[in-house]
């Protein structure tokens, strides 16, 4: 088992996530009737998903295994009903079974770090709106001052080491920033988890994970479950150590012609006292441009 686990091929990819998602289903959700007796599955059996999912158990013990490496849309589709996957999960396992098939597909290229000027400019356009710009393993590429002193204590790090995930698991202060930090790592995880189905050998991610698997156990329990949706709020609350308790709509979005590259804003409605606190953020936070850690990569304002 312990070989099946390390290897790094997309059958076995898609057998952990088939494994995991089977062992956090119960068999009261998918209608079943467990009888009187001790059960050693914590969700339901291999028997039980093949039988629902209308397939032979040998067939899916095989993909379970890894061994079986190219099941077919029906057999993908009648999974994921079995399962009751939600969109994102029953995509997920698609994307997983078309890279199991093609064995040892060449991994794309790392996407690029580098943000172009015209975004440092929007970044700065978007003040007092706290905004940042990260890469797909979750870095910090680029901020307005508003957008990193949201994430207090986040700039005590110096610039290549500051990743939103990072900051989550193992930045003291993320804990008492976020009144429902265990939602915002959930959907952290899951963001992470989703990107390795299908990159897991990507270098930028693969060190981010190995750092905190061996440095946050909340992070393990997490990256166990292979979860790959999480839930995100339309606005976050942080209690901040130098505006007080804020809360501002979030809003997230894919940068056109940055693969990898996300958008990050934060607002609040004028006139009330959250737009009053980012208000007073803006104008607090520390400029970049007097850091002399920062580089031209990371840093919107240092001049070209």
């Amino acid at each position: 088992m312990a070989s099946e686990d390390s290897s790094g091929d997309g059958g076995s990819e898609l057998g952990r996530f088939l494994r995991a998602r089977r062992t956090q289903t119960t068999p009261d959700q998918v209608g079943l009737t467990v009888g009187v007796g001790l059960r050693r599955t914590p969700g339901l059996r291999r028997e039980e998903l093949a039988t629902l999912a209308g397939i032979s158990i040998d067939y899916y013990v095989r993909l379970e295994r890894g061994k079986e490496t190219r099941p077919s849309p029906s057999v993908l589709d009648a999974l994921a009903r079995a399962l009751q996957l939600d969109d994102q999960q029953h995509d997920h396992l698609r994307q997983l079974a078309a890279r199991a098939a093609r064995y040892a597909p060449e991994p794309p290229p790392v996407p690029s770090r580098t943000v172009r000027p015209h975004l440092k400019l929007l970044l700065e356009t978007l003040r007092p709106s706290p905004a940042y710009i990260v890469s797909r393993s979750m870095d910090m590429l680029a901020w307005n001052p508003g957008g990193l002193a949201l994430y207090a204590g986040l700039d005590d790090w110096p610039a290549k080491q500051r990743n939103l995930a990072r900051y989550f698991f193992l930045h003291p202060t993320a804990r008492s920033l976020f009144p429902d930090w265990d939602k915002q790592v959930r959907a952290c995880v899951a963001r992470l988890r989703a990107l390795a189905g299908t990159a897991p050998d990507a270098p930028d991610l693969t060190a981010l994970v190995g750092e905190l698997l061996l440095k946050s156990p909340d992070f393990a329990k997490l990256w166990e479950r292979y979860d790959v949706t999480g839930r995100k709020s339309a606005h976050k609350t942080f209690h901040h150590p130098h505006v007080g308790t804020i809360t501002l709509a979030a809003q997230s979005m894919q940068l056109e012609g940055t693969p990898g590259q996300r958008l990050g804003v934060y607002v609040a409605e004028p006139g009330t006292p959250d737009h009053d606190a980012m208000l007073l953020l803006d104008m607090t936070a520390p400029q970049p441009a007097a850091r002399p850690a920062a580089t031209d990569e990371a840093n919107p304002h240092t001049p070209s």
